[in-house]
């Protein structure tokens, strides 16, 4: 299994308010998760009103898909033009059915 996790810290000029903020991020979340299979969530700067820092995660079993939904989240986000991306970061982590085993060992799952 592979985990793709990227943070994206955007700056949105024409906010006011956070009432505007909220509605430029709602509208880029639910384009994202509409047009890709990822889970995204505003994980930092909540009451900063230009600034917001996305984070996002992809599963699936391929490093190479993974790697290529990922990309094509930031250029989408990059394409919708709603707010302009300052920073972004993206990391891949590999799990193996051995390391499953070794979880159930150290006693973080219950085992059946």
């Amino acid at each position: 299994m592979v985990v793709g996790t990227g943070v994206i810290k955007l700056f949105i000029p024409e906010c006011r308010s956070l009432k505007e903020k909220r509605s430029v991020i709602r509208k880029v979340v639910s384009r994202v998760r509409h047009n890709f299979n990822v889970s995204m969530a505003e994980v930092s700067d909540n009451d900063n009103w230009k600034r917001c820092t996305l984070g996002f995660a992809v599963v699936g079993n391929e490093r190479g898909h993974i790697d290529s939904t990922m990309n094509a989240v930031m250029n989408f986000m990059d394409d919708l033009r709603l707010a302009e991306i300052v920073d972004a970061k993206k990391e891949m982590l590999n799990l193996s059915d051995s390391g499953e085993d070794a979880y159930l060992r150290e006693g973080k799952f219950d085992e059946p």
